[in-house]
């Protein structure tokens, strides 16, 4: 269950694509960041991108991608950082997670006077905009410049290609015991909506909510996207061919999706957006042809 509340909390974010809680952001970017704790596995992957991995000079659990990054120091994960460990990294800059970190723990850092920036993006149009806030951040606009820019323009023809097709009536199993899902405020209901599929869960009060057995069985799926994550935890398997009475179990329309994709906020959404709608749009074709 590693990244199962790493992930679900995570997913929750602010309004702005970037923002600060310190009045140092403006010498961090008169000076470009050297030594950078990146304290959240999508901040890691999203540095490497523009070319600063090099500067990253401490991270936390679960920071695996790319290879590279296995070999930076970790200091810490989602249930706490070792301020001690962060001290002796001497970092000009943390980048934090403000949803993903500890909020006693970015309050203890800031006040030692390091400078802190936090990555709040809401929506995919915000991850372009973080990846030139980095660029900003580390001196390296252009290639931070040209990386949002294939981004953007990946994201565009995916909303041109999917859209046309017809709807179809998904559940995102994004936990299986408890039972969890995702509502229509949520990141993962967005990279829904760009494959064309109505969420069944998507006016549920909560944003991640917990539900039953009887109400995927009301909902009455066509498909079910089962996410599959890395974890050191066995993680249930729920053979949805024992309920006929959803169309998904009945016709085994169940897609399986990468979550180190989808529920990262990288340019590499895009990848496992595209994966996913195309298994969705087989399901689309599979129901069509039964008409």
């Amino acid at each position: 269950m590693k990244n199962r509340f790493v992930i679900t909390l995570g997913l929750v974010w602010c309004i702005n694509a970037f923002t600060t809680a310190n009045a140092f952001e403006k010498e961090v970017e008169e000076k470009p960041a050297a030594r950078i704790v990146a304290l959240a596995p999508h901040i890691v992957e999203n540095l490497f991108v523009i070319g600063a991995g090099d500067r990253i000079v401490g991270t936390v659990d679960y920071a695996d991608y790319p290879e590279a990054a296995l070999g930076i120091p970790r200091i810490g994960g989602y249930h706490g950082i070792q301020l001690e460990k962060l001290l002796a990294l001497e970092p000009d800059l943390v980048i934090a997670w403000q949803t993903g970190n500890k909020k006693d723990d970015l309050a203890k850092i800031e006040s030692l006077g390091i400078p802190v920036m936090y990555s709040n993006a809401t929506s995919l149009e915000a991850v372009s905009e973080e990846i030139r806030r980095f660029g900003q951040l580390t001196g390296l606009t252009e290639n931070a410049n040209r990386v949002a820019m294939r981004f953007d323009a990946k994201l565009k023809m995916l909303r041109a290609h999917y859209q046309s097709s017809s709807s179809l009536r998904a559940f995102y199993q994004l936990w299986p015991d408890p039972m969890m899902s995702v509502n229509r405020k949520t990141w993962i209901h967005e990279l829904m909506t760009l494959c064309h599929v109505e969420n069944v869960f998507a006016e549920a009060s909560n944003e991640y909510p917990q539900i039953s057995l009887e109400n995927v069985l009301h909902a009455k799926p066509d498909v079910i996207i089962v996410p599959h994550e890395k974890t050191k935890k066995q993680v249930e398997f729920i053979d949805w061919s024992r309920w006929p009475e959803i169309p998904a179990g009945k016709f085994d329309q169940v897609v399986d999706v990468d979550a180190d994709l989808l529920h990262r906020y990288t340019t590499r959404v895009l990848d496992g957006v595209e994966e996913m709608c195309d298994k969705l749009n087989a399901s689309r074709e599979f129901y069509q042809q039964r008409k």
